[in-house]
């Protein structure tokens, strides 16, 4: 089992250049926006990845009541995924599930 640590913290998104608000619910790990991500973990919440690349949505899988976005690392190549927010833009869920 991951070992999570939490990280629910304001940041602006590299990507759309949006200000992201902490979640307040669990840990905020990617722009509501965009749907984009920063590949700054190798655990959870540990911020000890040295890669710092952008995760890029690349896809939707069905995850018990809700879905997963999956996120492509534009620098290192890595996929990884992450549990969509209650607060994630739909209209770019739905476009990101059509790819």
């Amino acid at each position: 089992m991951k070992r999570f640590t939490m990280k629910d913290e304001k940041f602006i998104c590299e990507h759309c250049g949006k200000k992201v608000l902490p979640l307040k619910y669990t840990a905020r790990d990617h722009c509501p926006y965009c749907l984009y991500s920063k590949h700054v973990d190798i655990m959870p919440g540990d911020r000890l990845n040295n890669c710092q690349g952008l995760l890029k949505p690349i896809g939707i899988e069905k995850f018990r009541d809700t879905y997963k976005i999956i996120y492509k690392c534009e620098k290192c190549k890595e996929i990884h995924k992450n549990i969509m927010a209650k607060d994630d833009d739909m209209d770019m869920i739905i476009e990101i599930s059509k790819m």
